[in-house]
């Protein structure tokens, strides 16, 4: 059997679809969240792609493969300035898009709780993260995973950091 092409490259504003696709992909835990954002199956790219693709293009990758676009990297430099800018540019026009859901929160769909977030957006950054200010975002649906490309992306992300002069990165991860 034939090893897998894959190639990284810069995203374009042309791969939003793909890497909306990805996010909600990947948007259980890691595993397939289609069926729990039937409403709005962009909600997830809205909160966790949209804005780095839109304020760090350059930052920002996709992986590729045969088939189309199966993973990408995307980092913010200045995770101070990328979250002010977050909740100045990006998060309004989510809000006019989507109102804040009503009601008792235990019976929201999933995708209500995201909407709720662009309202009430639940942004980690403590202080002690100052020393390392640029953060990034990394997801692989399953057929590029476990043959290395995480690790590649990773690194030609981190590659791209330190060529900015970025003084350290954080990574924030999901408990499964």
């Amino acid at each position: 059997m034939p090893t897998p092409f894959f190639r990284l490259r810069q995203a374009t504003p042309s791969d939003r679809d793909a890497a909306y696709a990805v996010c909600l992909q990947t948007g259980d835990s890691g595993k397939d969240g289609t069926a729990l954002h039937p409403e709005d199956p962009d909600a997830l790219g809205n909160l966790y792609v949209g804005p780095y693709l839109v304020f760090e293009p350059d930052l920002s990758f996709v992986l590729e493969d045969a088939q189309g676009v199966c993973g990408y990297v995307l980092a913010a430099f200045d995770s101070a300035a990328f979250y002010r800018r977050y909740r100045e540019e990006w998060l309004p026009a989510m809000r006019v898009r989507h109102p804040d859901p009503t009601g008792d929160p235990s019976r929201w769909t999933p995708t209500q709780h995201l909407h709720h977030e662009f309202h009430r957006p639940q942004i980690h950054f403590p202080d002690s993260f100052h020393a390392y200010p640029s953060h990034l975002h990394i997801d692989l649906i399953a057929r590029a995973q476990g043959q290395g490309q995480g690790r590649t992306m990773m690194e030609h992300q981190l590659a791209a950091l330190r060529a900015k002069r970025s003084p350290g990165v954080h990574l924030g991860l999901s408990a499964v």
